[in-house]
């Protein structure tokens, strides 16, 4: 069976992330998706190693592992949007596609004649998702945003490292750029819901959506716990604001995630930690209570957890249904029999390197398939195949426009 969004055909203009992530999540859907690059230097994140990917000889391709991430699935063609004639292209496909995704700054396309009125004129029905650091009103409208200063400026980083008066202690951005990639799937889900409503409207209409504003919106409970209390919450490291024990706790020989959700998880830790005086207590016998006395807990649970070997609390709490695991490096993420059994890494014939891994899209449906069988492509790949197959463009013409830098 095909994806679920197999009719559907995206025109993707976006760079960097946010945009990539949300058309690489619709290819994974089944979605045609046409990824629109500047000719001879395509997207920057092509550019964006060490690592690069490899041949089959050991050689750096110049595919660089930051591009790969977010690409799988997509045809890529060459136009220089600057030139009029690559400008008639673009509206050219957009009349044919359904969405048309962008993060250009506020008005950039505008100059160009691709904007979202400009498309709209040509394709009333058309989803034109526009991704920006900013949104496209207010007094940021205009600035440019990165994913490091969005987790910064939107909290997270206040939230985020080692507690004040603690060795190493300071704000930390997370170790992946979060701010993009939760960006990219709203923009995802925005533009499923907007496919809906044209269906049953037959209206199109553009999505406004900001880096910034995805930020706000995903700091949950800890928005949520300021918004109620007033105050700001502070940076705990590993440990979770409303529950106790709930952090990376140290073994004899290293950490492991400990992450009791209940009272009754609690007791269970307790009887094989030996802590049956702290069972007992009636100052931890709730999580309310914990909480409040996290500061007294914490110690006695290190100092219990110290006495053993990471797997040996793993197994024994694993057994009694304590919700715990390990802190594992990627090498071992991907060794893990569950994520090999999931199947996590698909692999895709590359028309370089001969075979390039990607990290599958987690999602599984019952009656549809997803399949990988586009690698991400190279620059330029599918420039004559969608010319000619979407656009009745012939061999003389596209030679032409080669010649002319166009494409």
């Amino acid at each position: 069976m095909a994806g679920p969004l197999a009719h559907l055909k995206v025109l993707d203009l976006s760079r960097i992330l946010a945009g990539p992530w949300a058309g690489q999540v619709l290819a994974d859907f089944g979605a045609e998706v046409i990824k629109v690059e500047r000719p001879q230097k395509g997207d920057d994140t092509r550019h964006w190693g060490p690592p690069y990917l490899k041949n089959s000889a050991g050689e750096d391709t110049g595919e660089a592992a930051y591009y790969l991430c977010a690409n799988r699935g997509k045809k890529s063609i060459t136009v220089d949007i600057t030139r009029p004639e690559g400008q008639q292209l673009i509206l050219a496909l957009a009349k044919q596609c359904d969405v048309l995704l962008e993060n250009y700054k506020v008005g950039g396309l505008k100059k160009y004649g691709l904007d979202y009125d400009a498309v709209r004129a040509i394709n009333p029905k058309i989803i034109y998702c526009s991704i920006t650091g900013f949104g496209q009103t207010g007094p940021y409208a205009k600035r440019a945003g990165y994913d490091a200063m969005i987790q910064g400026m939107g909290g997270l980083m206040s939230l985020t490292g080692v507690p004040e008066g603690q060795p190493g202690a300071g704000p930390q951005k997370v170790g992946v750029a979060v701010a993009d990639l939760m960006t990219g799937m709203y923009a995802v889900s925005g533009i499923l819901a907007a496919v809906i409503h044209r269906d049953r409207t037959g209206e199109g209409q553009q999505i406004d959506l900001a880096l910034l504003d995805t930020q706000v919106a995903w700091l949950a409970n800890q928005a949520q716990n300021f918004l109620t209390s007033g105050k700001s919450p502070e940076r705990q490291g590993t440990a979770h604001p409303n529950i106790v024990p709930y952090q990376a706790v140290p073994a004899s020989d290293g950490h492991f995630m400990l992450a009791v959700g209940n009272d009754a998880q609690f007791q269970k830790f307790c009887a094989i930690a030996g802590l049956d005086e702290v069972a007992n207590n009636p100052a931890y016998a709730s999580n309310n209570a914990r909480v409040a006395a996290r500061d007294q807990l914490v110690p006695l649970i290190e100092q219990a957890t110290r006495r053993q070997p990471a797997a040996w609390w793993l197994e024994k709490l694993s057994d009694a249904h304590v919700p715990c695991g390990p802190i594992n490096t990627l090498a071992q993420v991907f060794a893990d029999p569950q994520v090999q059994a999931r199947g996590m890494v698909v692999e895709q014939d590359h028309p370089i390197a001969g075979r390039v891994k990607t990290v599958r899209n987690p999602l599984g449906f019952s009656a549809s398939t997803l399949q990988y069988e586009q690698a991400p492509p190279v620059l330029g790949q599918h420039t004559r195949e969608i010319l000619q197959t979407v656009l009745s463009v012939g061999d003389d013409e596209i030679e032409r426009l080669r010649e002319q830098g166009v494409i």
